[in-house]
């Protein structure tokens, strides 16, 4: 049976400040690099086989960090970049009404629309699991990516509420007889150091 872990990068200063990042490539944070540690030792203690991250800083350090717990290499893709965001990147909505008004969604400002995020997340998604169908794999990437490749893979919605993804979370899918179910959603109880190992494992109840 195999799992892919859909694991979203670390905080960042702009995450912070509710910066809109898309394809800016901002670094983690001090906070994003202990978030990364944490996550990694909890995926650490999993049966992983491959890693592949965004090539964006933010999600390229959080997966080295993991791949460094697993010793295993990163393969970087740029299919998993976040949304692009266009003219919207650096500002916060504060500053984006103020330069747009409050109609700016209405306004072409170069942001990538969502069926174009889904068609790359979902190419990356079916050639990865048909080159290793047995393999268990982790994906860092970020916040939109993730929430519209899970809902490109199970054709609905998810459940992940307005907020969206924590920083480093976890969504676990599992392939049982060729249909992709989701076991974990939006999990970051990594982040509470005081987190039994065994009520941290993915593959424990399995």
């Amino acid at each position: 049976m195999a799992t892919v872990a859909f694991v979203r990068h670390g905080i960042t200063d702009w995450n912070r400040e509710g910066r809109i990042q898309g394809w800016r490539d901002i670094p983690l944070n001090e906070a994003g690099r202990r978030q990364a540690f944490l996550v990694a030792r909890r995926l650490s203690n999993e049966p992983f086989d491959l890693i592949f991250s965004s090539d964006l800083k933010r999600a390229a350090e959080t997966a080295e960090t993991i791949g460094k717990a697993l010793r295993k290499t990163v393969t970087l893709d740029e299919r998993l970049r976040e949304k692009k965001l266009g003219r919207l990147e650096g500002l916060t909505v504060q500053e984006i009404v103020d330069r747009w008004g409050e109609q700016w969604r209405s306004l072409d400002l170069g942001v990538e629309d969502s069926e174009s995020i889904r068609r790359r997340g979902l190419a990356f998604f079916v050639e990865v699991t048909a080159r290793f169908p047995d393999q268990n794999l982790i994906v860092v990437s970020h916040d939109s990516w993730i929430t519209e490749t899970l809902r490109a893979i199970l054709g609905e919605e998810i459940g992940i509420g307005s907020e969206g993804l924590g920083n480093t979370s976890v969504t676990l899918l599992h392939n049982d007889d060729g249909r992709w179910t989701c076991r974990l959603l939006n999990c970051t109880m990594h982040l509470h150091e005081s987190t039994d190992e065994t009520e941290g494992r993915l593959f424990y109840a399995n």
